[in-house]
């Protein structure tokens, strides 16, 4: 019984398809749902791939060492402001620094005419600034706001020349090239490092320390008397303008 009906329903679909008018066609798509679909009409337009819209992503925040919303010696130089200063003042502001931290005011002019030649906003290649060419990091550590402001630089260097000093004992050698390297350097050295550039700024500094008049300087200050290095009973260095 099951074969004659079968064979009636097919029957009965292809009269079906025989009744369709000859222009309409039967057609297939596959719907949304992936399912096969017969039409006797022409099938819809294909839609074109969903695009995958992908959400732009945040930036990873940059290391605090890396960026600094800080005003101060950590922005570019140009967000610094320079402070002009008469040359007498300039030199007022040495002597006053150098005595406030116990260092020889012929030795922080020395230190300023290598570092800068008296330039209150020289920047150098590697980024140090102002007068006493303060590296950004000691300047922030010293509290110096504006390095390109004389005032500040040269407080906060002499007041860092000082430290040094006492560092390594009164040995200017050591504590000149710590200036100019870091205290790191001399300290894994043992001494000035074998470091061309600071071997010449040792050499450079010390120089224009003992020959007063030979750098540039101010032209409203006194020369200084000659400084004198020897050795004390104990075998300490020590420095003398008398």
């Amino acid at each position: 019984m099951k074969a004659p009906l079968q064979l009636s329903y097919i029957l009965l679909i292809w009269l079906a398809l025989c009744a369709v008018p000859a222009r309409a066609q039967l057609s297939s798509y596959i719907d949304d749902k992936g399912h096969l679909v017969f039409i006797n009409a022409d099938p819809p337009p294909a839609r074109s791939p969903t695009k995958r819209v992908t959400r732009p992503t945040r930036a990873t925040p940059q290391q605090p060492s890396q960026v600094s919303t800080q005003p101060g010696p950590l922005a570019t130089s140009s967000a610094l402001r320079a402070v002009p200063i008469e040359p007498a003042a300039l030199n007022q502001l040495v002597q006053q620094s150098a005595e406030k931290n116990h260092v020889d005011p012929a030795l922080v002019r020395a230190v300023i005419s290598t570092e800068s030649n008296w330039n209150s906003s020289a920047v150098s290649p590697k980024g140090a600034l102002g007068l006493m060419q303060l590296i950004p990091g000691t300047a922030e550590r010293l509290g110096v706001g504006n390095a390109f402001d004389p005032a500040q630089n040269v407080d906060a260097g002499t007041r860092y020349l000082s430290m040094l000093l006492q560092r390594y004992h009164g040995d200017l050698n050591n504590a000149l090239a710590a200036y100019n390297a870091g205290p790191a350097a001399v300290d894994r050295f043992g001494g000035v490092p074998n470091f061309p550039e600071t071997r010449h700024y040792v050499q450079k500094v010390t120089s224009t320390y003992f020959q007063p008049g030979s750098a540039r300087q101010p032209r409203a200050f006194d020369i200084p008397h000659p400084v004198y290095r020897t050795l004390d009973a104990s075998g300490r260095v020590v420095f003398s303008n008398e």
